[in-house]
């Protein structure tokens, strides 16, 4: 029987997060803060086994994935269609500097999904289709197992959208995607079913009694 349990995260907090830049396929270095919960999330799997570890090839993503996997020997796929949305001359700028030069677009960006178009930049609806293929990649290459989603935040709504099959005009909607936080979803031949959304136990401290 074809069932494979998908366990979906963002990548670790990163310095342009910190200042509110924004990434898309630009890059910039995980924080001290991105890195130990990246490490958390590690310990949290540490006895999940995994068949593989498909992730990003953005350098945040990559980083998260060798720190969740440790030295533990399990293959790493890197796939194009996980990075996160294209957001052409946006990128490295911070949100406020964008809000002011671009307000109508960056309020559709945030507020109406389904009706961002900039030239230059992807539309929501094709990262929606980059997240397919990477769906019908898993289904084509496996029939079983664990496998480990590294992304990023757009991305990961996009798995929303299609899993549960609503459009891109809701893809705001809760819950919002921390960093390192854990989606778990079962893939059969019937369909999907989220098990755990967007899960961030493994970051709280640990309560002394």
């Amino acid at each position: 029987m074809f069932v494979i349990i998908l366990y979906i995260t963002r990548h670790g907090e990163t310095e342009w997060n910190r200042e509110k830049r924004l990434q898309g396929w630009l890059d910039s270095n995980l924080t001290d803060n991105g890195v130990i919960n990246a490490v958390s999330l590690g310990e949290r799997l540490k006895k999940t086994e995994l068949a593989a570890i498909f992730s990003s090839p953005s350098g945040r993503t990559m980083a998260t994935t060798n720190l969740i996997r440790g030295d533990r020997d399990i293959p790493i796929i890197f796939d194009e269609n996980l990075r996160e949305i294209n957001m052409g001359d946006w990128e490295g700028n911070t949100h406020s500097s964008v809000k002011e030069r671009y307000p109508k677009e960056y309020d559709a960006f945030w507020n109406a999904p389904h009706l961002f178009l900039r030239d230059g930049a992807e539309s929501f609806e094709q990262t929606r289709e980059r997240v397919i293929q990477v769906i019908n990649r898993i289904k084509r290459d496996y029939q079983s197992g664990n496998i480990l989603i590294v992304t990023h935040a757009v991305v990961i709504k996009c798995f929303y959208s299609f899993f549960k099959n609503t459009s891109i005009e809701t893809l705001w909607d809760p819950p919002f995607i921390h960093d390192t936080s854990l989606t778990v979803v079962e893939m059969a031949e019937t369909g999907f079913k989220i098990v755990l959304e967007g899960d961030i136990s493994h970051r709280e401290p640990v309560k002394i009694k």
